[in-house]
Protein backbone atom coordinates (compact mmCIF):
# COMPACT_ATOMS: atom_id res chain seq x y z
CA UNK A 1 0.00 0.00 0.00
CA UNK A 2 1.49 3.63 -1.13
CA UNK A 3 1.06 5.93 1.47
CA UNK A 4 1.08 9.66 0.41
CA UNK A 5 1.41 12.78 2.53
CA UNK A 6 -0.01 15.69 1.16
CA UNK A 7 0.34 19.79 2.85
CA UNK A 8 -2.14 22.10 2.07
CA UNK A 9 -5.06 18.78 1.50
CA UNK A 10 -8.06 20.12 3.09
CA UNK A 11 -8.90 22.11 -0.36
CA UNK A 12 -8.75 23.05 -3.88
CA UNK A 13 -5.50 21.37 -5.42
CA UNK A 14 -4.32 19.47 -2.65
CA UNK A 15 -8.03 17.90 -1.56
CA UNK A 16 -8.69 16.69 -4.77
CA UNK A 17 -5.25 15.26 -5.25
CA UNK A 18 -5.95 13.32 -2.01
CA UNK A 19 -9.57 12.32 -3.55
CA UNK A 20 -8.05 10.70 -6.61
CA UNK A 21 -5.31 8.79 -5.11
CA UNK A 22 -7.42 7.36 -2.34
CA UNK A 23 -9.49 5.89 -5.20
CA UNK A 24 -6.24 4.54 -6.72
CA UNK A 25 -6.08 2.97 -3.81
CA UNK A 26 -3.09 4.81 -2.06
CA UNK A 27 -3.19 5.28 1.72
CA UNK A 28 -3.48 9.12 2.34
CA UNK A 29 -2.41 11.60 5.26
CA UNK A 30 -4.72 15.05 4.93
CA UNK A 31 -1.73 17.48 6.23
CA UNK A 32 -3.69 20.67 7.14
CA UNK A 33 -2.55 23.90 9.03
CA UNK A 34 -6.61 23.97 10.35
CA UNK A 35 -7.77 21.65 12.13
CA UNK A 36 -11.40 22.01 11.66
CA UNK A 37 -10.62 22.33 7.54
CA UNK A 38 -8.03 19.38 7.73
CA UNK A 39 -10.40 16.64 9.82
CA UNK A 40 -13.55 17.32 7.68
CA UNK A 41 -11.74 16.78 4.97
CA UNK A 42 -10.04 13.88 6.07
CA UNK A 43 -13.83 12.30 6.99
CA UNK A 44 -15.45 13.02 3.58
CA UNK A 45 -12.33 11.66 1.92
CA UNK A 46 -11.80 8.37 3.96
CA UNK A 47 -8.47 9.65 4.98
CA UNK A 48 -6.30 10.70 7.55
CA UNK A 49 -5.64 14.02 9.20
CA UNK A 50 -2.29 15.09 10.12
CA UNK A 51 -2.01 18.40 11.80
CA UNK A 52 1.20 20.77 10.05
CA UNK A 53 1.80 24.40 9.30
CA UNK A 54 4.66 24.28 7.35
CA UNK A 55 6.10 27.37 8.29
CA UNK A 56 6.62 26.30 12.15
CA UNK A 57 9.58 23.90 12.43
CA UNK A 58 7.76 22.51 15.41
CA UNK A 59 4.76 22.00 14.02
CA UNK A 60 6.31 20.00 11.65
CA UNK A 61 8.55 18.12 13.90
CA UNK A 62 5.43 16.89 15.20
CA UNK A 63 3.64 15.97 12.12
CA UNK A 64 6.97 13.67 11.31
CA UNK A 65 6.43 12.39 14.47
CA UNK A 66 3.12 11.37 14.43
CA UNK A 67 3.36 9.55 10.69
CA UNK A 68 6.74 7.70 12.17
CA UNK A 69 4.73 6.87 15.41
CA UNK A 70 1.06 5.32 13.34
CA UNK A 71 2.26 4.71 9.71
CA UNK A 72 6.32 3.95 10.22
CA UNK A 73 7.18 5.38 6.20
CA UNK A 74 5.39 7.57 3.44
CA UNK A 75 6.49 6.71 -0.10
CA UNK A 76 5.18 9.98 -1.74
CA UNK A 77 5.77 13.31 -0.59
CA UNK A 78 3.59 16.07 -2.13
CA UNK A 79 4.47 19.56 -1.29
CA UNK A 80 0.96 21.53 -1.99
CA UNK A 81 0.88 24.35 0.21
CA UNK A 82 0.96 27.77 -1.03
CA UNK A 83 -0.27 31.10 -0.96
CA UNK A 84 -0.53 33.59 -3.43
CA UNK A 85 0.67 37.03 -2.35
CA UNK A 86 -0.25 40.54 -3.92
CA UNK A 87 -1.41 41.01 -6.86
CA UNK A 88 0.16 44.25 -9.11
CA UNK A 89 2.04 47.01 -8.81
CA UNK A 90 5.62 45.37 -7.27
CA UNK A 91 6.49 49.09 -5.45
CA UNK A 92 3.77 48.24 -3.02
CA UNK A 93 6.09 45.11 -1.62
CA UNK A 94 6.94 44.86 1.63
CA UNK A 95 9.76 42.47 3.27
CA UNK A 96 7.01 41.49 5.12
CA UNK A 97 4.89 40.33 2.12
CA UNK A 98 8.20 38.40 0.73
CA UNK A 99 8.73 36.96 3.81
CA UNK A 100 5.01 35.79 4.41
CA UNK A 101 4.82 34.07 1.00
CA UNK A 102 8.01 32.03 0.78
CA UNK A 103 8.34 31.29 4.13
CA UNK A 104 5.67 28.84 2.63
CA UNK A 105 6.01 28.30 -1.21
CA UNK A 106 10.06 27.97 -0.85
CA UNK A 107 11.14 27.86 2.79
CA UNK A 108 7.74 25.86 4.08
CA UNK A 109 9.02 23.03 1.48
CA UNK A 110 12.38 22.80 2.48
CA UNK A 111 11.38 22.62 6.25
CA UNK A 112 8.59 19.82 5.81
CA UNK A 113 11.04 18.14 3.10
CA UNK A 114 13.69 18.01 5.46
CA UNK A 115 11.35 16.22 8.31
CA UNK A 116 10.15 13.87 6.08
CA UNK A 117 13.71 12.27 4.50
CA UNK A 118 14.07 9.57 6.95
CA UNK A 119 10.35 8.80 6.94
CA UNK A 120 10.50 8.43 3.13
CA UNK A 121 14.33 6.60 2.95
CA UNK A 122 12.13 3.58 4.96
CA UNK A 123 10.31 3.57 1.22
CA UNK A 124 11.42 0.80 -1.34
CA UNK A 125 10.22 3.72 -4.02
CA UNK A 126 10.02 7.14 -2.47
CA UNK A 127 8.89 10.11 -3.97
CA UNK A 128 8.36 13.95 -4.00
CA UNK A 129 6.00 15.91 -5.70
CA UNK A 130 6.46 20.11 -5.61
CA UNK A 131 3.51 21.72 -6.75
CA UNK A 132 5.30 24.36 -8.97
CA UNK A 133 3.82 26.67 -11.52
CA UNK A 134 4.46 28.00 -15.14
CA UNK A 135 3.79 31.32 -13.80
CA UNK A 136 7.29 30.50 -12.25
CA UNK A 137 8.45 29.77 -16.09
CA UNK A 138 10.61 32.74 -17.54
CA UNK A 139 9.74 30.96 -21.08
CA UNK A 140 5.76 30.92 -20.42
CA UNK A 141 5.56 34.31 -18.45
CA UNK A 142 7.46 36.01 -21.55
CA UNK A 143 5.18 34.07 -23.93
CA UNK A 144 2.05 36.54 -25.00
CA UNK A 145 0.08 33.92 -26.22
CA UNK A 146 0.52 32.17 -22.64
CA UNK A 147 -2.16 33.53 -19.57
CA UNK A 148 0.77 33.45 -17.59
CA UNK A 149 2.52 36.34 -19.39
CA UNK A 150 -0.74 38.70 -18.68
CA UNK A 151 -0.40 38.44 -14.77
CA UNK A 152 1.76 40.45 -12.42
CA UNK A 153 2.03 38.19 -9.15
CA UNK A 154 5.75 39.75 -8.00
CA UNK A 155 6.05 36.78 -5.13
CA UNK A 156 4.36 34.24 -6.08
CA UNK A 157 5.87 33.65 -9.56
CA UNK A 158 9.50 34.75 -8.10
CA UNK A 159 8.43 31.66 -5.63
CA UNK A 160 7.45 29.47 -8.21
CA UNK A 161 10.89 30.09 -10.12
CA UNK A 162 12.63 29.28 -6.77
CA UNK A 163 10.58 26.16 -6.31
CA UNK A 164 11.31 24.62 -9.70
CA UNK A 165 15.02 25.34 -9.14
CA UNK A 166 15.24 23.78 -5.78
CA UNK A 167 13.56 20.99 -7.03
CA UNK A 168 16.02 20.08 -9.72
CA UNK A 169 18.71 20.28 -6.63
CA UNK A 170 17.19 18.15 -4.98
CA UNK A 171 16.56 15.60 -7.87
CA UNK A 172 20.40 16.13 -8.45
CA UNK A 173 21.53 15.50 -4.62
CA UNK A 174 18.60 13.17 -3.21
CA UNK A 175 20.34 10.05 -5.82
CA UNK A 176 17.47 7.71 -3.98
CA UNK A 177 14.33 9.82 -4.25
CA UNK A 178 12.62 10.81 -7.15
CA UNK A 179 11.69 14.65 -6.90
CA UNK A 180 9.73 16.25 -9.85
CA UNK A 181 7.93 19.21 -9.76
CA UNK A 182 4.28 19.39 -11.45
CA UNK A 183 2.54 22.39 -13.37
CA UNK A 184 -1.40 22.08 -12.43
CA UNK A 185 -2.36 24.81 -14.96
CA UNK A 186 -4.40 27.83 -14.74
CA UNK A 187 -7.02 25.50 -12.10
CA UNK A 188 -10.40 27.39 -10.75
CA UNK A 189 -9.22 27.25 -6.74
CA UNK A 190 -9.40 30.03 -3.61
CA UNK A 191 -5.88 31.03 -4.57
CA UNK A 192 -7.67 32.75 -7.88
CA UNK A 193 -10.79 33.66 -6.85
CA UNK A 194 -11.84 30.35 -8.83
CA UNK A 195 -11.09 32.45 -12.05
CA UNK A 196 -9.48 29.50 -14.04
CA UNK A 197 -10.46 28.01 -16.92
CA UNK A 198 -9.68 24.80 -15.58
CA UNK A 199 -11.66 21.60 -13.44
CA UNK A 200 -9.70 21.06 -9.74
CA UNK A 201 -9.65 17.50 -11.57
CA UNK A 202 -7.76 18.38 -14.50
CA UNK A 203 -5.43 20.67 -12.59
CA UNK A 204 -4.34 17.55 -10.32
CA UNK A 205 -3.57 15.78 -13.57
CA UNK A 206 0.13 16.06 -13.31
CA UNK A 207 0.44 15.80 -9.40
CA UNK A 208 -1.63 12.48 -9.50
CA UNK A 209 0.50 11.04 -12.44
CA UNK A 210 3.95 12.12 -10.70
CA UNK A 211 2.99 10.33 -7.68
CA UNK A 212 1.60 7.00 -9.67
CA UNK A 213 4.83 6.69 -11.39
CA UNK A 214 6.02 3.27 -10.87
CA UNK A 215 9.82 2.55 -9.98
CA UNK A 216 12.80 4.03 -12.41
CA UNK A 217 10.49 6.70 -13.18
CA UNK A 218 12.65 9.77 -14.45
CA UNK A 219 13.64 12.35 -11.62
CA UNK A 220 14.31 16.46 -11.98
CA UNK A 221 11.22 17.04 -14.65
CA UNK A 222 8.59 19.71 -14.56
CA UNK A 223 5.39 17.92 -15.78
CA UNK A 224 1.86 19.38 -16.58
CA UNK A 225 -1.21 17.43 -17.47
CA UNK A 226 0.48 17.78 -21.00
CA UNK A 227 3.50 15.74 -20.39
CA UNK A 228 7.26 17.19 -19.47
CA UNK A 229 7.87 20.56 -20.20
CA UNK A 230 11.19 22.50 -20.21
CA UNK A 231 13.02 23.71 -17.19
CA UNK A 232 13.01 27.75 -18.05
Amino acid sequence: MTITFITGANKGLGRETARRLIESGHTVLVGARDREQGEEAAAALGARYVPIDVTDDASVAAAAADVAAHEGRIDVLINNAGVHGPVGDPGDLTAADARAVLDVNVIGVVRTTAAFLPLLRRSDDPAIVNVSSGMGSLALTHDPARPESRVIVPLYTSSKAALTMLTTQYAKGLKDIRVNAADPGYTATDLNGHSGFQTVTEGTDAIVALATEGPGAGTGRFVSRHGDIAWS
